[in-house]
């Protein structure tokens, strides 16, 4: 048996505010930073040595894992940060309020943007893209200008398939720190969930998800910590 965890990064300055996020790289509140402080203590609990730790490039994300490698007495561990990873691009919503868009969209259309596993948000003008320094060696094309989950599910898996599952196959523990559409497009895969019922699966901040996988990667147990 092999140890997977899977947590979302702590409360940010847009989950406080109730604004959409995505690629935008906005900081941990000091309640984000103490729930990872906490989701680690209780990780340490757990008892559970991983053999590396994956994350975004984006710093709530990175912050987040910093904090639980050191209050898991792991920090020396090997970091992996990778744009695949990232939040769902939400192209236009990007910096909106998610009160103020149900008010002019209506709550059907917002509900569809947020958690359908198929619709894509308004995209981003070409213009607006920021041209991001630490995406350039990527080559042009990798800023999306907005994602649907498929399409951030997409992006994802080839990362799992060539960085995360091999560790796992060879028996080391890994720990993924990333964002909520991410995280349930990875819990869409190894839960084997249909792409409808993907819309009612939530990830809170701060709350480690742990898998027990068996020699396959199947799921054989999973708990929150």
């Amino acid at each position: 048996m092999t140890e997977l965890v899977l947590v979302r990064h702590g409360e940010s300055t847009a989950n406080r505010d109730n604004t959409y996020t995505g690629w935008s790289d906005v900081p941990l509140t000091a309640t984000g930073i103490a729930q990872a402080h906490a989701a680690g203590q209780r990780l340490r609990a757990t008892g559970i040595q991983f053999g590396a730790v994956h994350t975004s490039v984006l710093k709530r994300a990175i912050v987040t894992a910093n904090i639980l490698m050191a209050e898991i007495d792991q920090a020396w561990l090997p970091e992996y940060k990778t744009w695949r990873l990232n939040e769902r691009h939400y192209g236009a919503l990007r910096g909106q309020n998610k009160d103020a868009t149900r008010r002019e969209y209506g709550k059907a259309q917002v509900q569809q943007w947020r958690r359908s596993f198929y619709t894509v948000p308004p995209l981003l003008a070409p213009s607006e893209l920021a041209h991001d320094r630490r995406y350039l060696k990527y080559g042009p094309g990798i800023e999306p200008r907005g994602e649907s989950l498929k399409m951030a599910y997409d992006r994802i898996l080839p990362y799992w398939t060539d960085r995360i599952a091999p560790q796992l196959l060879a028996g080391h523990n890994q720990l993924i720190v990333a964002h909520g559409s991410t995280l349930r497009a990875l819990i869409k895969y190894l839960e084997h969930i249909s792409d409808q019922g993907i819309d009612g699966v939530e990830v809170a901040n701060g709350v480690p998800i742990c898998y027990q996988l068996d020699e396959r990667l199947r799921v054989v147990k999973k708990e929150r910590v």
